[in-house]
């Protein structure tokens, strides 16, 4: 009797489909549906800082402009990269060029990491055929803003350190050595007045002494009200008027919004993005409500057919110099050119104010610190003087 053998039944192989990463790269197979997913690291905020972002971008540009595939550029940048986070971020980028997709939409795909006018700056590049060219006009941007950034906050930042130590040394003094003199005068006096800086300074720090949470919770509060003022649309518009009109470092701010926004622009439109579109993204990427508001009138004059110079000189926010050389652009047909050297001229000047300012702060914030703590000593010393001179007579 013949044995009859049944075999079970396989299952299907799972359907495939190849996608040749741009470049030189070899035809690759993944399941439909895609490359494998890739578990996303836990983040809050941004993966990336902007002084990362912009040595990512001139590490790609230079992989790039050297002939290797955007893929395999991202593979060997996804290898050294220490922060897990931009690690999956490049990792899926990779993932978006590999299953056919463009390198613009990986980009797109992570807000936090790369915002909208560096997404439309690539997208231009691909659609253009010249990604090299864009990625180096990014890593010169980034690089640029970063730089501008960096000077900014070190203006700001030194003044506000030498506050608080300053603040805090004074809050000692108050409240721990000058109750220990106060308790020797009262002792050696015997009953005697104080002179009427100590009473004036005794007094003060009394009150810091007895009330010490309320003035720490009044310092809370404070500040919890200047957030929330901060946040609205009118303690915004109110903080950004400041910041552009504020003497000594209202011009400085000023100076850092033209050299940020004609240095947008102009990137923009040498990248081949539209002139509409690149208002559009310099007005989103401005930083000031005010500067926003301006480039947006700009915008709705070169929607109606009229240039750039004019309606930007009817806001009355940029300088003379500024508009009439981004005229001389517009009839030169060097826009681009023109904005860009219009950004270079005023980061120099930023640089030259920052240096200024910084050279201003250091002296007065000494002097300002010496004379506070000198009253308190003086107004210690003054008892002891007027005992010195009771005990001679």
């Amino acid at each position: 009797m013949a044995k009859l053998s049944v075999r079970a039944p396989q299952a299907p192989a799972p359907a495939t489909f190849a996608a040749k990463a741009p470049g030189k790269g070899p035809t690759m197979s993944f399941p439909v549906g895609g490359p494998p997913k890739k578990r996303k690291s836990i983040s809050f905020g941004s993966p990336i800082t902007a002084k990362g972002q912009a040595v990512f971008t001139r590490q790609l540009a230079t992989l790039v402009k050297a002939g290797m595939p955007i893929m395999r550029s991202l593979e060997v940048l996804a290898r050294q990269e220490k922060r897990p986070a931009f690690r999956v971020v490049i990792e899926e980028c990779a993932d978006t060029i590999r299953s056919g997709g463009n390198f613009s939409d990986g980009l797109a795909a992570s807000p936090k990491a790369f915002d909208r006018l560096y997404v439309n700056m690539v997208k231009a590049g691909e659609a253009g055929g010249v990604l090299d060219t864009v990625l180096e006009r990014l890593a010169v941007f980034t690089e640029k803003a970063v730089k501008i950034k960096a000077k900014i906050v070190a203006a700001m930042v030194y003044p506000a350190i030498i506050s608080c130590v300053a603040g805090g040394i004074m809050a000692i003094l108050m409240v721990w050595v000058v109750p220990k003199f106060q308790e020797v005068f009262f002792t050696m006096l015997k009953g005697k007045p104080l002179p009427w800086l100590t009473s004036v300074v005794v007094a003060v720090a009394d009150a810091m002494r007895q009330n010490i949470i309320a003035v720490i919770g009044g310092l809370a509060g404070v500040s919890f009200l200047f957030w929330l003022f901060k946040r609205s649309t009118f303690g915004t518009k109110v903080l950004h008027w400041l910041l552009l009109h504020i003497p000594v470092l209202g011009d400085l701010f000023l100076k850092a919004a033209v050299a940020r926004f004609t240095r947008t622009f102009g990137t923009l439109l040498a990248s081949g993005v539209p002139i509409l579109q690149a208002l559009i993204i310099t007005r989103d990427t401005s930083g000031n409500i005010h500067i926003a508001n301006a480039i947006n009138v700009v915008h709705d004059r070169v929607k109606e057919g009229d240039n750039v110079a004019k309606p930007l000189e009817s806001t009355r926010i940029f300088p003379g110099m500024v508009t009439s050389m981004i005229e001389v652009g517009e009839e030169t047909g060097a826009l681009p050119d023109m904005l860009v050297r219009i950004a270079d001229n005023y980061d120099e000047e930023v640089d030259n104010a920052v240096g200024a300012l910084t050279s201003i702060i250091e002296p007065v914030m000494i002097v300002l610190m010496a004379v506070g703590v000198g009253i308190i000593v003086i107004a210690m010393f003054l008892p002891m003087v007027e005992l010195i001179k009771s005990l001679s007579a």
